[in-house]
């Protein structure tokens, strides 16, 4: 086991050649050695269908919904899905094929995203307005149809890739801490959501976590925002938390010690989404620094320890989306020597 490098997601562009690219870039970064982790990209620029809302819904077969000017809205139809959630599938299917055509070959690990339940919640709305987030029951359907459409994902994916050793699902949860925190604001803007107490959080997650476990995944989330709760997400069944370091209060850094330390891997978002003239070497201190905190050393956390971006690279430059990835990798090399 070793220290690895891999980016959140998301990388700029807003055409398909800039999908083609990306997946060039990812594996020519990420899969030429032990230290790289590569992943699908995923180029939001392209329209809201290829963004991460709308990507995730293409997926969601037991679910259909429209773009609306306002955001994603469930239609409760139950007919053909509509124009945009038919274009996130075949954009999706399309960015697969790809995929599959330049890494079919791929013998390592391989990480593939999804939108995790809450976040979904939070920012789709029901056919009859405002948020799932207020409707229980469209709460739970939302989770469970999530659930379903990461197995045949999965699946999708492991044909695709018949030669990866590992795949690994990140579930995106930036929305999490403020769902929980009753920080979501009404279609109004005049009031919030009720806080979702953490049992129901838990349980939402859960399902969809355990359906990648069962489809031979590795689930793991991803909260680039404060307060993220690793104790609930590991409670939920995630085997990875993603955090941006300069995010965790001290409570958080206990947790991520406290998952290093039981062998689940944390994520550390230390490299910078925007242009910096920063090497390598200060990203390398700044974790041993951390380390060192926690009570802990590089070689104690190999294999549980990831590098990366402290977010998505579709706002950054192409120059620096390349030089990011490649500082997660540097990163994760030097430390794991």
């Amino acid at each position: 086991m070793t220290i690895r490098g891999t980016g959140i997601g998301s990388v700029p562009g807003d055409e398909q050649r800039d999908f083609d690219e990306a997946v060039a870039l990812v594996l020519g970064e990420l899969a030429a050695d032990e230290h790289g982790l590569p992943f699908l990209p995923e180029v939001p620029g392209r329209g809201a269908p290829a963004a991460m809302t709308g990507r995730t819904l293409g997926l969601v077969t037991g679910l259909d919904a429209d773009l609306q000017p306002s955001g994603w809205r469930l239609t409760g139809s139950s007919g053909a899905p509509a124009i945009d959630q038919r274009r996130a599938r075949s954009l999706l299917s399309q960015d697969l094929d790809g995929l599959e055509e330049r890494a079919s070959g791929h013998t390592g690990a391989f990480k593939v995203q999804v939108t995790g339940p809450w976040t979904l919640a939070a920012t789709v709305e029901r056919p009859r307005g405002d948020k799932i987030l207020a409707d229980h029951g469209a709460r739970r359907e939302l989770a469970q149809a999530l659930a379903e459409a990461v197995t045949d994902h999965l699946a999708d994916v492991r044909r695709r890739l018949p030669a990866a050793t590992e795949l690994v699902l990140q579930v995106d949860e930036p929305a999490l801490p403020a769902v929980l925190a009753a920080a979501i604001p009404t279609a109004s803007g005049f009031g919030r959501h009720r806080a979702i107490h953490p049992p129901e959080a838990s349980q939402a997650l859960e399902w969809v976590l355990a359906a990648a476990a069962d489809a031979g995944a590795t689930p793991w989330v991803h909260c680039c925002a404060p307060d993220v709760p690793i104790g609930l997400l590991r409670g939920a069944g995630a085997r990875g938390v993603m955090v941006d370091l300069g995010l965790l209060d001290a409570a958080g850094h206990d947790a991520a010690g406290e998952a290093l330390e039981a062998g689940d891997t944390i994520a550390l978002g230390i490299v910078p989404t925007f242009d910096d003239p920063t090497g390598d070497a200060p990203l390398v201190e700044r974790v041993r620094r951390w380390l060192d905190m926690l009570g802990l050393d590089p070689e104690q956390v190999s294999g549980s320890l990831v590098i990366s971006p402290t977010c998505g690279l579709a706002g950054a430059t192409p120059g620096w989306s390349r030089r990011a990835l490649e500082l997660s990798r540097l990163t994760a090399r030097s430390l794991g020597n």
